[in-house]
Order: structure tokens, then C-alpha cells, then sequence
């Protein structure tokens, strides 16, 4: 079944039955009220006979009773054994047996395929004839037949009403429908069309008021740009890492048939060939893992408190015992708390120096200190420098500011990108700030652990 008809059906019957339920409710009170005020005059017609009985025995005949005869109605006066002795009626009816009652009682009956009748029944000692001086029941009673016409009218009045109600209940209903589907039938064709084509449409949400359908729209719309901005870096990716990998498979598969053809008795040849393969396998590796590193970095797990104090001044020593470079490290305090992974906060330590160390021929240094709430680690050389459009992009994956110089030391573009992703994950950020021939500084910030 459709929304559009479970909505109509939905808005039809509840309204229906409310109707409905609203409809018995009048027409009931409507009865009720009507056969209470049958009741009452019927009560107070009986009280004045009682009276005048009372005043007058000798008056207690049946033409006396003729002059309070309710209009379809009758009168009788029953025994103790339940024998009627005296009794006036309009038309010849039984709507039931007589019977002898001590406490006044005041009903509604509902005899078979008959209106219904009032009913009064009053004890009261008769003072008059061969009952003298007994206690007797005297009972009025009034056929309700024009009460049966007059519901019988008010209940196909309020069925018709019910009915003409229901018109334009249907019609508000499919309305509504229109109105509820319109946005989610465009969200269905929206995204059908984006399955089948990948054209990335997005609905059209200007005229729309800001409602949860408006807000369901936005959210789709934003979602459409995520996944194209996804799709988007994905093939960067993939198209980057092709062309990466292409120039080093590339030298392999050259050196390789230049040693198929000419052999291997041309022995510079072959350690010229076995070099450039070393070479290009290495670069291979190496860029095999750190797009490994950065599928990692993006696995949750469970972070510890890191002193980066002698992390960073270990990986300091590593870096001047292999490479001889002038390498200054200034702390604050020798404990700087974080909480992270230990050897991804490392990495993007190495990351940073082993940046500065190629792209720069003198001093690097590297500087560790408190602000407030965070930890800033600074690593600064003095080389070229990097351009204003260059530092824009300079973390994006494979982008590297001189291609050919990067290739020369073994750069494959990623490293900064790793560090990125990591700091990001640690919920810190990695900045950059150069000037083009006085050099470049790149400033970690991670929170502090309190």
C-alpha cells in the first residue's frame, strides 16, 4: 500500500470515527434529555392525581381519571396481588404485566416492535371502595411515539452530516498527501538519477518552508556534496597513486629488458640496473606504506597519556646521528601530556623534521611548549621557503611544491598528508607558515591532558 493511500485512509477513518463517535454522543444526550423531561411532567401529572385523590377519594373514578389521561397514555391503579381495579387508557395496548410496587419508581420501557413508553409508578393508600384503607400502586404512563419520530429524524440528520463531512475530509486528505509526497517523490527521483547517472543532482529548496521535510532536504543536499567531494578525492586518489606507481614500474620494467637483451657480461650495466631497480623498489615500498598509514590512521583505537617531551627529543637524536645536521630542541618542561597514540604522534614528528631536513640546507629547529590548554611543537628551517598558493595545498595527498626536487630525495607527496590525518585524530591541527627565501615553520597543536 502507498503512503499517499495509507495517509488518506488514515485522515478518513479516524475523522469518521470521531464523527461518528461525537454523532452517538448527541444523539444519545439528545434522547436522554427528552426522556428525562417526558419523565418529569409525567412525575408531576402523577403527583397532581395523588393529590386530588387524597383530597377527595370519592372523586377516584374512571371519568376523573379520563381528565388526566396522558395523549397515548394510561392510568391504572394496581392491588397488592398486582390486579389492576381501575384503569383508563387511550388506545388498547399492554406494553407490560401490572405490577405492585411500595417505592416510587420512575423507567423508561422498551416493549417489542413498540415506542417506548414513561413510566410512573407511586405507592399511595387508597381510601375509596373495596381497597379502602390499602396500600395500592398508582401507575401513569405515556407512550413515547412522537420522541421515536422525532430520533428517528435526528439520526439520518446526522448520518447525512457524517457523510457530507466526509467529502471534504478525503478531499484535505489527498491534499495533504500531495503536499507530504511532492518533497519525498523529488528525494526518490533525486537519487534514482544520481544512482543511474552519476550527475550528483540535488533538489531545489529555495521556495520551501523551513520544516522537518525542508531540513530533510538540506541534509540530502549536503550529503550529495560529501559524497561527490568523496568521490571526488577518491579518483585524485587513485589516479595520483597510478601515476605514482607507474614511473618507478616504469624504470624496472626498462632495466629489465635492457638486461634481458644485452646480458649480464656488461657488469656496469648490471649494477647500473640492479641500483635503479633497488632504487625504484624502495620508492615503491615506500609509497606502498604510507598509503597504508593513512588507512590506519583512520582506525579508532585507544589512546594513552603521552609525554611528547622525550618523544620528540628521541626522535631529535635519531635525526642528528643519521643525517650530521645542526638540529636545536627547546623545551619548556620535560612533561608535555597528550593523550594519543604513541607512535603515530611520533611519526608525525618524524614527518615534520625529516620535511625541514630536506628542503633545507642549514639549522632546523625544533621547539616544544605549553600554551593554556594545548601543547605546541614547532619545527622551523631556513630554506626556500614555500609560496602563498603552494601552502594551500601542500597537505593534499601527492602534492608536492617541486616535483623534481622531491623525486631527487625519495618524496612521494603523502608524508604531510599523513601528518595531518593523525593530528586531526588526535583532535589537534597542524598549521603552516613560510615566507618564499627565508624559510618555513610548520606549529602542531594537540590538547593538553588534564
Amino acid at each position: 500500500m502507498k503512503l499517499r493511500t495509507k495517509i488518506q485512509l488514515f485522515s478518513s477513518i479516524f475523522i469518521l470515527l470521531l464523527v461518528l463517535l461525537v454523532n452517538t454522543a448527541i444523539y444519545f444526550l439528545f434522547y436522554k434529555i427528552s426522556t428525562d423531561s417526558q419523565l418529569e411532567q409525567l412525575a408531576e401529572q402523577t403527583s397532581t392525581i395523588i393529590e386530588a385523590v387524597n383530597n377527595d377519594p370519592a372523586t377516584a373514578t374512571n371519568e376523573f381519571m379520563k381528565a388526566y389521561l396522558p395523549q397515548n397514555g394510561m392510568i391504572r391503579v394496581i392491588d397488592q396481588q398486582g390486579t389492576p381495579f381501575l384503569t383508563e387508557l387511550n388506545d388498547t395496548y399492554t406494553f407490560r404485566d401490572p405490577v405492585f410496587t411500595e417505592a416510587e419508581k420512575q423507567e423508561i420501557v422498551s416493549p417489542e416492535d413498540a415506542p417506548d413508553v414513561a413510566v410512573i409508578s407511586k405507592p399511595i393508600i387508597w381510601s375509596n371502595g373495596s381497597h379502602a384503607n390499602e396500600v395500592v400502586t398508582i401507575e401513569v404512563s405515556s407512550q413515547l411515539a412522537p420522541l421515536e419520530e422525532t430520533m428517528q429524524t435526528l439520526f439520518f440528520v446526522l448520518m447525512a452530516a457524517s457523510i457530507i463531512m466526509l467529502i471534504p475530509i478525503i478531499i484535505a486528505g489527498n491534499v495533504l498527501s500531495r503536499f507530504l509526497l511532492k518533497p519525498i517523490k523529488a528525494l526518490i527521483y533525486a537519487m534514482r538519477e544520481n544512482m543511474q547517472q552519476t550527475s550528483w543532482k540535488k533538489i531545489n529548496v529555495e521556495s520551501r518552508s523551513k520544516d522537518e521535510l525542508y531540513e530533510m532536504e538540506m541534509t540530502f543536499n549536503e550529503m550529495i556534496d560529501f559524497l561527490k567531494e568523496s568521490y571526488e578525492k577518491q579518483e585524485v586518489f587513485v589516479s595520483d597513486a597510478s601515476h605514482e606507481l607507474k614511473t618507478p614500474i616504469s624504470i624496472v620494467k626498462s632495466y629489465a629488458q635492457l638486461l634481458k637483451r644485452r646480458g649480464t657480461g656488461d657488469q656496469e650495466l648490471v649494477k647500473e640496473s640492479l641500483e635503479a631497480i633497488d632504487s625504484e623498489a624502495d620508492r615503491m615500498q615506500k609509497l606502498v606504506e604510507q598509503m597504508l598509514s593513512l588507512a590506519k590512521n583512520k582506525q579508532d583505537r585507544e589512546k594513552e597519556s603521552v609525554n611528547l617531551t622525550p618523544l620528540v627529543e628521541q626522535t631529535v637524536l635519531t635525526f642528528q646521528k643519521a643525517y650530521d645536521r645542526e638540529i636545536q630542541f627547546k623545551r619548556e618542561s620535560d612533561e608535555c601530556i597528550v593523550q594519543g597514540l604513541p607512535d603515530q604522534l611520533q611519526q608525525v614528528v618524524y614527518i615534520l623534521i625529516d620535511n625541514a631536513l630536506k628542503y633545507s640546507q642549514g639549522e632546523v629547529e625544533v621547539e616544544l611548549s605549553g600554551r593554556d590548554t594545548v601543547i605546541e611543537l614547532t619545527v622551523k628551517d631556513y630554506g626556500k621557503g614555500i609560496s602563498q598558493k603552494d601552502q594551500n595545498r601542500i597537505f593534499d595527498r601527492f602534492y608536492r611544491v617541486d616535483k623534481a626536487r622531491s623525486r631527487d630525495t625519495g618524496g612521494t607527496g603523502l608524508g604531510l598528508a599523513i601528518a595531518k590525518s593523525i593530528t586531526e585524530a588526535h583532535h589537534g591541527e597542524l598549521t603552516v607558515s613560510s615566507k618564499v627565501g627565508e624559510g618555513t615553520s610548520f606549529l602542531l597543536t594537540l590538547p593538553l591532558s588534564q
